[in-house]
């Protein structure tokens, strides 16, 4: 396998050697999460359930274990008191592993997630070019062929494998019916159901095709509305947490500590709010763009 976890310290086949290990604390925490099995099949990762979470828990001892040791170390140089450094290095290396942990373990589902998006920001231009193909009387097989050589991302992954299929002796109304079975897509399933149906009832593809375009064109347009409208709150919350609290929280410090006489670090409030500003930025970059349609 050949795909690669950013995370994982290893490469996924090496890791999955080691972590073969703790595959029975897999099979007794696997109960937990009975959707990792579809999760694993959308991702097109050979692993069952309880391997995948020995993986994760592989993970979480290895950052725990690298971490631990060696910032205890520097905290012990650094002549901090053994208690204190003992409990920081502790929390902090069983923090990291527990992020590497769940990270791995949902790491399926942020796949799939991810297959979606390139697969149905690309659908629309290649129902165009199959539309134009179909329309040009060249048939549905040489379409494909012509999806599959086009540059649509995994969209022509799909297809180009579907072709392959067709032509080991597959007929083409089994291999379509697999990808709307195995396809995380709910669009690409819904196209692939209706162009098999057509097939199967002699209608008219490129009526169909059409048809599907319109559609798909309509429900892009309502996602990319809805989005829009999601903006407008996220906006607002930036300006009350990014602009005004900052702005308002400072003065409001100052004239407090002024009037009880308590001394203030200006720094030190300056660097919690300056990462508290980082942070928060990330985390709503990373929310708009997880919001954002597939289709722009």
């Amino acid at each position: 396998m050949k795909k690669r976890i950013p995370i994982l310290p290893l490469p996924l086949d090496r890791a999955r050697k080691i972590s073969k290990r703790f595959i029975g604390f897999g099979e007794h925490l696997q109960k937990f999460f009975p959707g990792m099995h579809f999760d694993l099949e959308q991702a097109d990762f050979d692993f069952e359930p309880r391997e995948w979470i020995a993986l994760a828990l592989f993970s979480f001892l290895f950052y725990f274990l690298l971490l631990f040791p060696a910032l205890f170390v520097v905290t012990l140089a650094a002549r901090i008191e053994i208690i204190r450094a003992l409990i920081t290095t502790f929390a902090v290396g069983f923090a990291v592993g527990a992020i590497a942990y769940i990270y791995v373990l949902f790491y399926p589902r942020l796949f799939v997630s991810r297959k979606v998006k390139n697969i149905e920001r690309n659908l629309p231009a290649a129902l165009h070019h199959l539309l134009i193909e179909v329309r040009s009387g060249v048939p549905l097989y040489n379409a494909l062929v012509s999806i599959a050589r086009g540059n649509y991302g995994l969209l022509s992954e799909i297809i180009d494998n579907t072709v392959k299929e067709i032509d080991t002796g597959r007929s083409q109304v089994s291999s379509l019916e697999r990808v709307a079975r195995q396809n995380p897509s709910i669009y690409l399933r819904r196209v692939v159901w209706q162009i098999v149906n057509s097939i199967k009832s002699g209608a008219d593809i490129g009526d169909t095709i059409k048809q599907i375009v319109e559609n798909l064109t309509l429900d892009q347009n309502i996602e990319i509305k809805k989005y829009g409208s999601q903006l407008n709150p996220l906006a607002l919350m930036y300006m009350i947490f990014a602009v005004i609290f900052p702005t308002l929280g400072i003065t409001f410090l100052l004239i407090l500590s002024s009037f009880i006489g308590i001394g203030i670090d200006v720094r030190f409030i300056l660097a919690g709010i300056l990462g508290f500003l980082i942070i928060f930025q990330i985390m709503l970059i990373g929310l708009i763009k997880s919001k954002r349609p597939a289709g722009i």
